[in-house]
């Protein structure tokens, strides 16, 4: 008799702790979105829960989603198509070629001197 109802407390944790488990794994998107501050973490959190009922289909969609975007950068991706790491390379790579430029006159001047 104690081992019908172990099995079936055992059984009832099992069951209990998928179901949370479940619940826990499907907000994992809505979460990083909140923390990115994401502007779509209402629509994320809302799919995330629709999620629930297409059996985690959408959910790998869900997480790319909320991880593409950072608050201090935005999408990465300007409307000309252009990634923002790639324009501060280009300026960067500019203000170093007119230091260049700038050191060459200066080595220039002193030879002739």
């Amino acid at each position: 008799m104690f081992l019908d109802y172990f099995a079936l407390g055992v059984l009832l944790f099992t069951v209990l702790t998928l179901f949370y488990g479940i619940i826990a794994i499907h907000d994992i998107p809505h979460r990083i979105a909140k923390s990115r501050k994401h502007p779509h973490q209402d629509a994320i959190h809302v799919a995330g829960w629709v999620s629930l009922f297409t059996l985690h289909a959408i959910w790998p969609f869900l997480f790319i989603w909320a991880t593409v975007y950072r608050e201090d950068r935005g999408w990465g991706i300007r409307r000309d198509g252009k990634l923002q790491s790639e324009i501060q390379a280009n300026a960067e790579v500019a203000r170093l070629q007119a230091r260049v430029a700038e050191l060459e006159e200066k080595l220039g001047q002193r030879e002739i001197a």
